[in-house]
């Protein structure tokens, strides 16, 4: 049976945390493994993703078959172009050289898109915010109005009670 890459789940319930593994197709999920190549943090914005790229090549060389995630994971971090890479080199189709160049472009470009999505989310998380912190202050303006109606309600009959009693009183007195 050919070898599998695939994830194997660690963490708590709801807070799942995956090491990516070689094991032989049969084994169960989480059970034996030949090697584990990486690790896969879903939880996190964006994923932290982290995996020893030669040793991911070097198994998919030999056949190794990646699962659809960890194949998508794989794409995300340039492991299946790193291959594509290697394959264009055995050919003939361009020099080592060439291929490490175009390489690290990419893995440039791809670091440059991972940053400015991080600033892009905390931009947004810090309108949001502001966003929620105008919102509770117009619901404290608000409140304090009405309390300020109340208060002046309440003491204006407070202060027409107080003219009726001295009213009888001096109406008493004569």
């Amino acid at each position: 049976m050919p070898a599998k890459m695939r994830l194997q789940r660690h963490g708590k319930k709801g807070k799942p945390f995956y090491h990516i593994v070689i094991a032989d197709g049969r084994a169960p999920r989480d059970g034996r493994f030949i090697e584990k190549i990486g690790t896969y943090n879903p939880i996190t914005n964006p994923a932290e993703i982290n995996i020893d790229l030669e040793k991911a090549v070097k198994w998919l060389q030999n056949g190794a078959q990646p699962t659809d995630t960890v194949k998508a994971i794989l794409s995300y971090k340039g492991v299946l172009y790193r291959l594509h890479l290697l394959k264009g080199v055995k050919k003939g189709a361009l020099t080592e050289e060439q291929a490490e160049v175009k390489f690290q472009n990419w893995l440039n470009e791809k670091m440059a898109k991972i940053e400015a999505k991080k600033k892009g989310l905390s931009d947004a998380e810090r309108t949001e915010r502001k966003k929620a912190l105008e919102a509770e202050n117009k619901v404290k303006e608000a409140k304090a109005v009405e309390l300020a109606k109340k208060m002046a309600a309440a003491l204006k009959i407070e202060t027409e009670e107080a003219t009726v009693e001295t009213d009888t009183e001096a109406g008493t007195e004569e």
